[in-house]
């Protein structure tokens, strides 16, 4: 019998505005449109989420990836790649229908002798390092010819997918199982269409701004030598560069986990990731002594399992339904108790006033010039910032809501 993969952790971006990021990466080599739609069939041969839709499981209520025998994933070309952001709006400005979509979407700009690829995936498909991955497999096989392997998706299920002592602690377990009765006895639901519609008014009503910033491979060796000279990270650096730049004192961290989970396959698509806050109430206006602050802070946090891990046990905690109301609630589009306390509460989508770095590393690439990462604008974040580094120069893409 067949693998069923079903949305779990990542319902909480099933119903919620924004959830689609991207990468926009320039390819060495002129633009062929054969080419190009052989590449994405090879991407689809790979990975089952590429020709998958989400469905229903009837009589369930459950959500799974329903592959399909035949599903398009979208492949534009434009003239300008100046015009990439209005471009990268344009693709979820009507919403991003996950049950009659593909959760890719793909657009190139031929510019001569190369092309910009922008690549567009809604937070479903996978987490940033899997969109990364994808970027990087659709440049080798168009350039190369390597086809990626088969990889068979197995998604966080359980809190028996997560490392030992990741479940809730005591009072969070009992505040979610509260949560849960509460919207039990509300015995409501929002529809899918009725997200959709909130979603299209929602996105109209609060346009994204994004910029990039390009630090070269002089300054980036520059910023590298400091922070060995300090004990911190290059993401130490970003966290404290962050909350000074902004004037916060709390910022999310997204974090890569996959060495960590059984339940993954090397090269499989889907969300394999967590994000824990740090807090610096102290402030220090000197940018190392910042970055030494919280370098100890997300080093305590990864010392303890429950801390690191506390979002995706919550997910898994919680009423799938629930989730689904947290951000329309927050947002005034759905009248729920429970929704509005979970998504303003716990989730932020009230105040609207987060921060979250989202940095995919350093890697080297003979197939990509160069690539910025786009992150996602989630409506609980003022800032958010997208970092890649590629082939020694770094692109930080900051998005404000």
């Amino acid at each position: 019998m067949e693998h069923r993969a079903y949305v779990c952790t990542e319902r909480a971006h099933y119903m919620c505005p924004n959830m689609h990021f991207g990468i926009l990466a320039r390819l060495p080599v002129a633009y062929d449109a054969q080419k190009a739609r052989q590449t994405v069939l090879a991407l689809q041969a790979a990975h089952p989420f590429l020709r998958s839709r989400i469905t229903d499981e009837p009589g369930s209520g459950r959500l799974f990836y329903q592959a399909q025998d035949s599903l398009d994933i979208p492949l534009e070309e434009k003239a300008d790649v100046d015009s990439w952001a209005r471009d990268y709006d344009a693709l979820a400005a009507g919403g991003w229908n996950v049950k009659a979509e593909a959760l890719l979407k793909l657009q190139v700009y031929p510019a001569g002798d190369g092309f910009w690829l922008l690549v567009a995936v809604h937070h479903l498909l996978c987490d940033g390092r899997g969109l990364l991955q994808l970027a990087c497999e659709f440049a080798e096989h168009y350039v190369k010819g390597s086809a990626p392997a088969f990889a068979p998706e197995r998604l966080i299920a359980s809190l028996a997918d997560l490392p030992p002592k990741s479940d809730l602690p005591l009072v969070s377990r009992a505040l979610i199982d509260d949560a849960n009765r509460r919207w039990d006895r509300e015995r409501r639901r929002v529809s899918y269409d009725d997200y959709l519609a909130f979603e299209r008014r929602f996105l109209r009503e609060n346009p994204v701004q994004r910029s990039v910033t390009t630090l070269g491979t002089s300054e980036l060796e520059q910023i590298h030598a400091q922070c060995r000279q300090h004990g911190v990270s290059v993401n130490d650096w970003l966290i404290a560069k962050m909350l000074l730049e902004e004037g916060a004192d709390k910022l999310v961290i997204a974090e890569d986990i996959r060495s960590r989970l059984a339940c993954y396959h090397p090269g499989a698509l889907g969300n394999y990731s967590t994000a824990f806050s740090v807090a610096l109430r102290k402030r220090d206006s000197e940018l190392f002594a910042f970055a030494r602050q919280a370098s100890a802070q997300v080093a305590a946090v990864r010392k303890e399992a429950q801390r690191e891990m506390l979002v995706l046990a919550c997910y898994l905690r919680m009423r799938p339904e629930l989730l689904d109301a947290a951000a329309i609630s927050a947002l005034g589009g759905f009248d729920s108790a429970a929704g509005r306390f979970v998504g303003g509460r716990m989730f932020g989508f009230t105040a609207r006033s987060g921060h979250c770095v989202t940095n995919l590393g350093r890697i080297e690439s003979d197939v990509i010039d160069e690539a910025v990462f786009i992150p996602p604008a989630s409506p609980a974040n003022k800032t958010t910032w997208g970092v890649l580094t590629l082939n020694g120069q770094m692109k930080l893409c900051s998005v404000r809501a």
